[in-house]
């Protein structure tokens, strides 16, 4: 038993084990901690290893039809496959072959979810060979649709979804999840899902597409992994009236009752998994994001993806337009369109490392970086009514109401689209910026690509750049 503990926590595949050489005797579970003993009701934490028909639909130890002859054998599979043996290349290029036979890009996400909920190995094989084919689906743009219909889709549940009937419990609840060993959670409230907005518990999708990529790109293990939805009801309409809608239906919670059931959270998380636990909002309203990040920042090891993670993401394409443009990232004037999470936390980073290879204090350079949100042009004399994250990009200048108009106004060297609304970068603002600028720097971000400011197509074509 011990050895067998060892190798477990060595890495070894059960597969790889005698399954009869954990029944019973040993003193230990699998984590070095005592378990139950005979006279009592309850054993927490016991290892089982499943075999036979259980094996076959267990997603994570799942091969399918690769399963050899001995391993048929050793696991009682006999019988409960069909004879052939198939590797894993060959199912996975069966795979892909059925898989491009969808023309509904909503299909093909369907199909590769129930792989990976079928076969766990299979599934991430395929992402990591394919990623250039199957990211997309995976996550954006299509996961976006996916939110969306995500009650009609719902076939299994993937992940936590901690409501306010699990008040006071959620410490219960993350224990119900069958894995102790969590090293990143990603958790949303479905509030800003994309460009979509308030999806509530439909958003779902994102925590779980956003972790396959953590495990694909970043090689975390997925048993380390853990999605969770934050559900305190939503204001979409449509929803509330859905039938298959999966959540609860009931207006969103706000205030003292919304933060108290967050601080419930992050104290339960920490308290059941540790300090290193990374927790990475994803997706949460503007003027939530803000305040979690600054709340736990210095208590739990957070990150927010859309005001950090795109923020590095965009700064790198900027540091690497240089190359091209010549000169230094001081010299350019930067316009954003769209002022929230990502807007501000990509233009804050800017600023940053302007600051950074200027020795330049960090508010002279924000005044090389202009915002427009849906009131247009972020000025000083628009100050006392601005949100709190906003005002450090409020500069002295006249009120601008128009994006093509502030485009004139500030002469920008490098556009950046964080607004969530499609096609805002028209083919006015994209020939004026071809007119100021030899080589326009122009960078719509917003997702699904229905929200895209415009598309690559009609950003070369309008500017004439070649």
């Amino acid at each position: 038993m011990e050895s067998t503990l060892k190798d477990m926590r060595d890495g070894a595949s059960v597969l790889d084990m005698d399954p009869k050489s954990t029944v019973g005797g040993g003193v230990e579970d699998m984590y070095g901690e005592d378990c139950a003993t005979e006279d009592q009701l309850v054993t927490p934490w016991t290892l089982s290893v499943a075999s036979g028909y259980s094996l076959l639909r267990d997603p994570r130890h799942n091969k399918g039809l690769s399963f050899t002859e001995k391993e048929r054998d050793a696991h009682y599979l006999r019988g409960l496959l069909p004879p052939v043996v198939l590797s894993q290349q060959l199912q996975g290029k069966k795979f892909l072959s059925n898989l491009r036979q969808y023309q509904v890009p909503l299909q093909k996400y369907s199909a590769l979810m129930e792989l990976e909920e079928r076969n766990e190995k299979l599934f991430y094989k395929l992402l990591i060979d394919n990623v250039e084919e199957l990211l997309p689906i995976v996550y954006t743009p299509v996961v976006g649709e996916a939110c969306q219909k995500y009650g009609s889709i719902f076939k299994r549940p993937q992940g936590l979804y901690i409501s306010l009937k699990e008040k006071g419990k959620i410490l219960e609840v993350l224990k119900n999840w069958p894995e102790r060993s969590i090293h990143v959670i990603v958790v949303t409230d479905g509030e800003r899902i994309l460009g979509l907005g308030d999806l509530g518990c439909q958003g779902m999708g994102i925590p779980v597409g956003k972790l396959a990529l953590y495990t694909a790109l970043g090689g975390v293990r997925p048993s380390a992994c853990l999605p969770i939805t934050i559900d305190v009801g939503t204001n979409n309409e449509k929803l509330l009236n859905d039938e298959f809608y999966i959540g609860l239906k009931q207006k969103r919670a706000t205030g003292k009752e919304y933060y108290d059931f967050l601080h419930e959270f992050m104290c339960a998380v920490k308290q059941n998994y540790g300090e290193k636990v990374l927790v990475q909002f994803e997706d949460f309203a503007n003027h939530n994001a803000f305040e979690l990040l600054a709340k736990y920042g210095t208590t739990h090891l957070v990150f927010n993806d859309d005001i950090q993670g795109t923020a590095v993401v965009v700064l790198a394409g900027v540091v690497a337009a240089m190359k091209l443009l010549g000169g230094k990232l001081a010299d350019q004037t930067f316009l954003f369109l769209g002022a929230g999470e990502a807007g501000t936390g990509i233009a804050e980073l800017i600023a940053l490392e302007m600051s950074k290879q200027t020795n330049a204090p960090l508010e002279e350079t924000r005044k090389k970086i202009w915002l427009v949100d849906s009131k247009g042009l972020i000025v000083s004399s628009r100050m006392d009514s601005l949100q709190h994250f906003k005002k450090p990009w409020a500069h002295e200048h006249e009120p601008v109401k128009d994006l093509v108009d502030a485009v004139k106004a500030i002469k920008p060297t490098v556009l950046i689209g964080s607004s969530g609304v499609g096609r805002t970068f028209t083919k006015e603002v994209i020939e004026t910026m071809a007119c100021l600028n030899e080589k326009p720097v122009i960078m719509a971000l917003s997702n699904p690509t229905s929200q895209s400011e415009c598309t690559a197509e009609e950003a070369y074509t309008w500017s004439k750049v070649k």
